[in-house]
């Protein structure tokens, strides 16, 4: 069976109503992303931060998973499928994808504020202020923000490297280090770019671009591979 890896973006998202964080007037749901996705706005204001993302819990607790989303994990049928996300919501899971690595973090998962590796889920869609890990800290949203690291970029590395086929799907390869991971696929690996914004990568081999919604393009990447590579 070969190895399917996926790098998906916020466009697949976007076509379940969950807005993406480049907006035309550059603010995310109507805050400047230095207010609430930073660590220096968490130092500078947690409860507006911890209310950010609430709403957006809500948002994509009410969002439903899309024929994009449903056609990825159909593939599991056919292909050891592995999906590497920036997206922070749910969907793919809800899909009914089995293995999904969430490069940018969770909505549902809350850490502690000095040791990333306590992860805990929250339940429902708040987290306040007084609720604390372990060790005595204030838990945060398990999100990375702009200008951390991102702990899980070396196992993402890992599957693109084992990938015999790569999907890029809903990101115009602007966001890195995620949208370095292409540069790690095998050479002879077959590339499928899936975006009504193509990104600038035509120069790469065996490449397949569909420039187009998730939801049709990826329709066309599914009948493709399944005529060419089953």
């Amino acid at each position: 069976m070969k190895k399917l890896v996926v790098l998906s973006g916020s466009g697949i998202s976007a076509e379940s109503g969950i807005p993406t964080f480049r907006a035309s007037d550059g603010l995310w749901e109507n805050h400047r992303i230095e207010d609430v996705a930073t660590p220096e706005a968490w130092v500078r204001n947690p409860t507006l931060v911890l209310e950010f993302y609430h709403q957006r819990r809500i948002r994509a607790r009410d969002a439903e998973p899309n024929k994009g989303h449903r056609m990825l994990a159909e593939l599991q049928e056919h292909f050891d499928v592995s999906i590497v996300t920036q997206n922070v919501d749910d969907l793919h899971e809800r899909a009914g994808s089995r293995h999904v690595i969430h490069l940018h973090g969770s909505l549902f998962e809350a850490r502690s504020s000095v040791d990333e590796t306590l992860i805990y889920p929250i339940e429902g869609t708040t987290l306040t202020i007084g609720e604390k890990c372990s060790k005595g800290s204030q838990l945060r949203p398990n999100i990375v923000w702009f200008g951390e690291a991102v702990p899980l970029m070396d196992v993402a590395i890992h599957h693109a490297m084992a990938a015999d086929l790569f999907i890029v799907v809903g990101t115009s390869l602007q966001v890195y280090p995620a949208a370095g991971l292409i540069q790690y696929v095998p050479y002879e690996a077959q590339k499928f770019v899936v975006d009504p914004k193509l990104p600038n990568v035509r120069h790469m081999p065996y490449l397949h671009m569909f420039e187009e919604m998730a939801s049709t393009g990826l329709v066309k990447v599914r009948d493709l591979l399944l005529k060419e590579f089953v």
